[in-house]
């Protein structure tokens, strides 16, 4: 299964404001494991970035002004998400500003939750803590992800840790199921049961060392002794477990 786990920076909050995609960051999952592959494109959005914008995300118009418009990535973000689940914390926020970029470039453009199945981690987390706090730095802390150098909101960074984050959740085991039968509380996808290990199982076989093995052994012994004024911990060791044999067959 292909996922990508997509998050975007902007101009503002509202994109009925008109404001605009400054940044879009992914990174797509195999399998439920990371590949490597990501997208990641800064965007000249073509207007002022509102000074709020600017103190979450840190990106300024003069760093945007050399770079590319949104209709000269949208063919390339678009092969890169198609055919795939994609993971978007507030999907609703994410989605309504690439709707509206795409439907500028393309009047018809059908709208991404369309044409691509969408995961919403803030509805999970809402779902999984109700009545707690589920921002993204919320979810790290609880999740025990590494969100350290996230000093500032950046689109790639953030589905970095994104990833992380929907893994932990939907990762691993729910509860413990000792009984002989399913669990049906947990509902866990992915989670397995606990399998009970037979009562009586088999002595764990021991093999001896054969004579050379021995002999390499002692060599071994005999250089380090060599090197180190003739202290071996191993051969004391030995020593003192012998001496305590001896002590119990008295």
């Amino acid at each position: 299964m292909r996922q990508v786990v997509l998050d975007t920076e902007t101009t503002g909050l509202e994109v009925s404001q008109g404001h605009r995609i400054i940044e879009i960051g992914c990174v797509e999952l195999v399998n439920r494991r990371l590949t490597g592959n990501h997208f990641h494109q800064y965007i000249n959005p073509q207007r002022d970035i509102d000074q709020g914008a600017i103190e979450v995300h840190g990106i300024t118009p003069d760093f945007l002004a050399d770079k590319p418009v949104f209709a000269q990535v949208a063919e390339d973000f678009m092969a890169f998400v198609s055919g795939a689940q994609l993971i978007i914390h507030n999907a609703p926020f994410d989605l309504g500003f690439l709707d509206h970029e795409l439907q500028r470039v393309q009047a018809d453009q059908a709208p991404l939750d369309a044409l691509c199945d969408v995961i919403d981690t803030l509805v999970m987390a809402r779902s999984k803590h109700p009545g707690q706090r589920n921002n993204l730095d919320a979810l790290c802390q609880r999740y025990m992800v590494d969100n350290s150098q996230r000093d500032l909101h950046g689109a790639l960074l953030d589905a970095e840790i994104l990833a992380d984050v929907y893994l932990a959740m939907t990762g691993g085991q729910t509860a413990l199921q000792l009984a002989d039968g399913p669990d049906e509380s947990s509902g866990q996808a992915g989670g397995e049961p606990i399998r009970r290990l037979p009562r009586e199982r088999p002595a764990l076989p021991v093999i001896n060392p054969s004579a050379a093995e021995l002999g390499a052994h002692e060599e071994q012994l005999d250089a380090i002794a060599a090197s180190n004024g003739g202290r071996v911990l191993w051969r004391a060791a030995n020593h003192v477990a012998s001496d305590s044999v001896d002590a119990r067959a008295d």
